[in-house]
């Protein structure tokens, strides 16, 4: 028997680790959250993952992402992740999906079969999209709400949508939902004021982006991380 897994099988017992194995979970979104939410749930041991990202890694991407290296530049996310998640666990079934996800394209992926759903994007209307199909389908899902402009992880905190405060993506969220009925939804979020950009936010191209540094999105996904596996090992 491989002792890949030895360590977390001692933690949470052959029972837990055995529902991680048989669990499939879909992780939207490859990027400084997501990335680390699908390897953690990978080094984790479950035993399923399907990993939807549209977008190829870029340079701007090394600072912050965890599949993002100077050896992966210009190859799909999904592909960088599928190569590193299988050096982790060569057992691990992974299918990728090269999706944009959208309210257009949202029938192009089959949430069915799924135990748990990972909302790491950063397209409102598609994490929308993500998030009331999901209810729809009785799936367990965490969302991840706006890391960019943040810098003290320490304040990162999973709850309830309706008991967030400050974060202007999660206002915006609590009002859709609350249009919808969906009375309930966890997510990561932080209360810190977005903090103001030292220097113009645009790339020598010309391209505008959202400033972020590399550590509050990753504590963000592996808090993420941990609110999935402990729902998918709760009896």
């Amino acid at each position: 028997m491989s002792e890949r897994f030895i360590r977390t099988r001692a933690l949470l017992g052959d029972a837990a680790f055995q529902k991680l194995q048989n669990s499939r979970v879909a992780v939207f979104g490859l990027g400084g959250v997501g990335g680390y939410i699908a390897e953690a749930l990978a080094r984790s041991g479950v035993g399923a993952l399907e990993l939807v990202d549209p977008d190829t890694v870029d340079e701007t991407n090394i600072n912050r992402q965890l599949f993002a290296l100077t050896s992966t530049v210009g190859e799909k996310k999904t592909q960088a992740a599928l190569k590193r998640l299988k050096d982790i666990n060569p057992d691990a079934e992974i299918n990728v999906h090269e999706l944009f996800y959208s309210p257009e394209t949202a029938d192009r992926f089959c949430l069915e079969g799924l135990d748990a759903v990972a909302d790491a994007i950063d397209f409102f209307p598609s994490k929308l999209e993500l998030i009331s199909r999901s209810q729809k389908a009785g799936i367990k899902l965490v969302s991840c709400m706006g890391t960019g402009k943040k810098t003290d992880p320490s304040l990162l905190r999973v709850s309830d949508i309706y008991e967030t405060s400050v974060c202007p993506l999660a206002r915006k969220m609590r009002s859709e939902l609350k249009k919808r009925g969906i009375e309930n939804l966890t997510v990561v979020w932080s209360p810190e004021q977005p903090v103001k950009a030292r220097e113009p936010a645009q790339a020598p191209c010309g391209q505008k982006f959202i400033p972020s540094g590399a550590i509050v999105p990753a504590v963000a996904g592996l808090y993420a991380a941990d609110a999935i596996i402990k729902y998918l090992i709760s009896d």
